[in-house]
């Protein structure tokens, strides 16, 4: 009876779902703003890659993608709209206080990314999450980073 029983599921059961992994079309290089020409899916399954390029499309790259091998979460972003030396606006808010300074970005970074940038004025290197307008938001109970 038992034997029966499992029979029956294995005909009943529907087949296992194959499963598609967001793999490089092409070598892509850093800092490339993803199309959806650069991506492809393939029936494999990688753990921690994407499974739909849905999303995917108007991404940048971080890192190099080089073709056939899956893509990871880490391996992509935002688009900068940032870069590394630019002149930014730094916004600190506390209690009803508002300062208003300039900064040099010392990294490239994106929409709600964390970025450090050195205060033109004090020449301390701080730490603040950029706004989509470009406004870097200083976080009031960050300390200034120590100088390396």
């Amino acid at each position: 009876m038992k034997r029966l029983l499992l029979l029956c599921i294995a005909f009943v059961a529907p087949p296992p779902v194959a499963a598609e992994t967001v793999v490089a079309a092409r070598t892509i290089r850093a800092q490339t703003v993803l199309t959806s020409d650069d991506l492809r899916l393939i029936e494999d399954e990688h753990a921690g890659a994407f499974d739909s390029v849905d999303g995917l499309v108007g991404l940048e790259t971080r890192v190099a993608l080089f073709a056939g091998r899956p893509i990871r979460p880490g391996e992509i972003g935002p688009p900068a709209i940032i870069e590394r030396n630019q002149i930014v606006t730094l916004l600190f808010r506390q209690s009803g206080l508002e300062i208003i300074a300039e900064g040099r970005a010392l990294g490239r970074a994106g929409v709600n990314d964390v970025l450090r940038v050195m205060n033109l004025a004090s020449r301390q290197t701080i730490s603040g999450r950029v706004r989509t307008d470009g406004i870097i938001i200083v976080n009031p109970s960050a300390a200034p980073l120590a100088a390396n």
